[in-house]
């Protein structure tokens, strides 16, 4: 049996139309796989996971891939009583991909909505294939000779642009890490590799690397090439990491609004 799927924009996200025991019983596993890498973000409308059947859905896909501190489950949340470092999570009001820190990013989160905001909080998704697909040829060639300084201190001043000296000392321990403009896939594919983490063009002047930088941003999240999802409690939606950006829309951190997240573990490098 075919898995039964409906595309929500052109270029990006689809719905997933599948009884649960399916999706837990990896039936349709080689499907979604396939299916994530040509559209980018898939929904499955009020499945309504526990937090168990999402780590054993995350499993049929490929390898789990535990945060740091080993924790199976993240809370994707603002309140600092349920997440401690809650106030991280606010740079994900900003277009990113994750893991850009990282040689190898994961190939793909895995969310669930447990708890939402009366206003705000939905989630916005941009196809990095498709935004690099329709850039001109001629820019495509220039764009692929330059690499870019990436450095997670870079997206506290997007939402706090007069840090504590210690808070940023804190990110910039983090660390930065050089990445190809362009990546290159093994699959032959190639996406842009920008959003807020994204410091400077190496070996550019200043304002000229700024400029380049806002626009290919501004480019890539056209309607054309993006998906908003407006959350139901119950949904999840899994995205891949590695060919889409996200962030999500500004909601009252008071508002309890709490996704549960499992990631799969990257599978090929930045090159």
């Amino acid at each position: 049996m075919t898995l039964k799927s409906t595309e929500l924009t052109p270029r990006i996200a689809s719905a997933i139309h599948a009884d649960k025991a399916d999706l837990l019983s990896g039936k349709y596993a080689t499907e979604i796989r396939a299916l994530l890498e040509q559209r980018g973000v898939l929904v499955f409308p009020q499945v309504n996971f526990t937090d168990e059947e999402q780590v054993a859905f995350t499993n049929t896909l490929g390898t789990f891939a535990p945060e740091h501190d080993g924790e199976i489950i993240y809370k994707v949340t603002l309140d600092n009583n349920v997440n401690p470092k809650a106030d991280y999570l606010k740079g994900s009001w900003y277009w990113h991909i994750d893991g850009t820190m990282n040689t190898v990013p994961i190939l793909a989160s895995i969310l669930s909505a447990k708890v939402l905001s009366p206003t705000g909080g939905d989630t916005d998704f941009c196809n990095t294939y498709a935004a690099y697909d329709d850039l001109p040829d001629a820019e495509k060639d220039e764009l692929e000779k330059l690499r870019v300084m990436h450095s997670a201190w870079n997206t506290l001043f997007y939402y706090d642009p007069e840090p504590d000296p210690r808070l940023l000392a804190g990110m910039q321990a983090i660390g930065d890490q050089e990445l190809p403009l362009v990546w290159k896939h093994r699959s032959g594919r190639k996406s842009l590799v920008i959003g807020a983490t994204a410091r400077q063009v190496l070996n550019m002047e200043d304002k000229k690397s700024a400029h380049l930088l806002v626009r290919l941003r501004h480019w890539a999240t056209q309607a054309q090439f993006s998906y908003r999802h407006k959350w139901t409690v119950g949904d999840t939606v899994i995205w891949d990491n590695t060919g889409t950006m996200h962030r999500a829309t500004p909601y009252d951190p008071n508002a309890g609004r709490r996704l549960h997240r499992t990631k799969l573990q990257g599978e090929e490098a930045f090159s």
